[in-house]
């Protein structure tokens, strides 16, 4: 298992090169080309009250201004990536963090003017906003009410009082469960993040902590092992006082389904329709364009990260530059086998057919070949593709691992 699926996938290590050209100028000549493929757009809020003990994600308090830092220097991107790529028609947009939530009422109006102006929305498009409990208001659900959001995503990681105290969380259960509750009677679709793994963490805690996730009626759950990242507080936990994570989640698996959850990739499971399009789009190695700091972009086969930090990022934007700290482009094959470990977090898998047209008959073998290496009970093949089982789905690094 993985540690939270972020905005930008890292199955693969990027080579680092700035690209002071143009975002994406050693991929396409003209803007047009990516105006019709490039229909999903993520922004990066960097902001949140305090760092959590796990927390890897871009992300730091606020300090006077830096909200007007933030937003005056997302619009020089927009202005940039727009000479590039034209006016983009959006299917998603998903603005997360961070904590889309620490941002003021007034930042929040001009944020949403800025993206109307920017990019045409297609009729039903998905637009999703990240919350968290402790700082998700009456006047935020009104807001993207009257604008355009169609799900929100809170950042909830445990029912358990002292679950979510050991990990720095400044919410409570209580105001976890009133959260979720005013977002689905606004009329969300609503989906919270839920962490396992845990120190010291029992299987029945984490069974009832997804108990009152069901209770609730969320319309979709993500589950996310603990990974001991380099540079948080919890980098050097023992790792003796980490509990069995298959066994939480081979029960998340048993016990979802159960409730009219769909297990659809790895860490995600949704009610009927209820699948976070957004995210199906990365995992089909769609392109997305991603702004502010740290944000990451994939178009026309050249993947572009930004600075990190804010000032790095707004620095580089008042000179006129691009923002970017790192950049690859991907040739056919590295692009083949970044698309095979994508296709295979979902429980679509890599359609034989498409895969092929795509990348070549050759890749499609090596691909069987390397899968054929593993336990017939880890995989399914047949004449429409190749899917990880639910055992796969236990063990689906160890698969990664190879095919990358």
């Amino acid at each position: 298992m993985t540690n939270k699926f972020s905005q930008t996938d890292k199955n693969t290590q990027k080579a680092a090169a700035r690209n002071d050209g143009g975002f994406f100028s050693d991929a396409r000549g003209s803007g047009a080309a990516g105006r019709a493929s490039c229909r999903s757009l993520y922004v990066h809020v960097p902001f949140c009250a305090r760092k959590c003990n796990y927390c890897a994600f871009e992300s730091a308090p606020p300090r006077e201004g830096d909200f007007g830092l933030w937003l005056s220097a997302l619009r020089r991107e927009i202005e940039l990536r727009s000479a590039e790529l034209g006016k983009l028609s959006l299917d998603t947009c998903y603005v997360g963090g961070g904590t889309p939530t620490a941002l003021p009422p007034l930042i929040w109006d001009e944020l949403i003017e800025t993206l109307e102006k920017s990019f045409d929305f297609a009729p039903g498009a998905e637009v999703t906003v990240e919350a968290n409990p402790n700082s998700l208001r009456a006047e935020h659900l009104l807001a993207w009410r009257e604008w355009r959001v169609t799900r929100v995503s809170v950042g909830v990681q445990s029912f358990d009082g002292a679950e979510l105290e050991m990990m720095g969380r400044l919410h409570g259960p209580a105001q976890a469960r009133d959260a979720l509750s005013a977002a689905l009677a606004a009329g969300f679709s609503v989906s919270a993040d839920f962490i396992f793994g845990l120190p010291h963490q029992t299987l029945e805690n984490w069974a009832r902590t997804l108990r009152e996730a069901v209770r609730i009626g969320l319309s979709h759950i993500s589950l996310y092992q603990l990974s001991l990242e380099e540079g948080t507080p919890w980098e050097n936990l023992p790792r003796e006082t980490l509990p069995d994570g298959y066994a939480q989640y081979r029960w998340a698996q048993w016990y979802l389904p159960k409730h009219g959850y769909e297990q659809y990739e790895v860490a995600n499971f949704a009610r009927a329709g209820k699948e976070s399009r957004h995210n199906l789009n990365y995992w089909r190695e769609g392109e997305y364009l991603g702004l502010g700091p740290g944000a990451a972009s994939y178009i026309d086969g050249a993947w572009t990260k930004n600075f990190g930090t804010l000032r790095e990022y707004a620095d580089a934007l008042e000179e006129g530059l691009p923002p970017v700290r790192e950049s690859e482009t991907l040739d056919t094959e590295a692009r083949g086998r970044e698309a095979a470990v994508l296709a295979l977090r979902t429980a679509e898998g890599i359609k034989r057919a498409d895969f092929a047209r795509r990348f070549g008959e050759a890749a499609l073998s090596r691909i069987e070949h390397i899968m054929n290496g593993f336990p017939k009970n880890l995989y399914e093949s047949d004449g429409r593709g190749i899917r990880l089982t639910k055992s796969g789905m236990r063990v689906a690094n160890l698969i990664w691992e190879e095919l990358v």
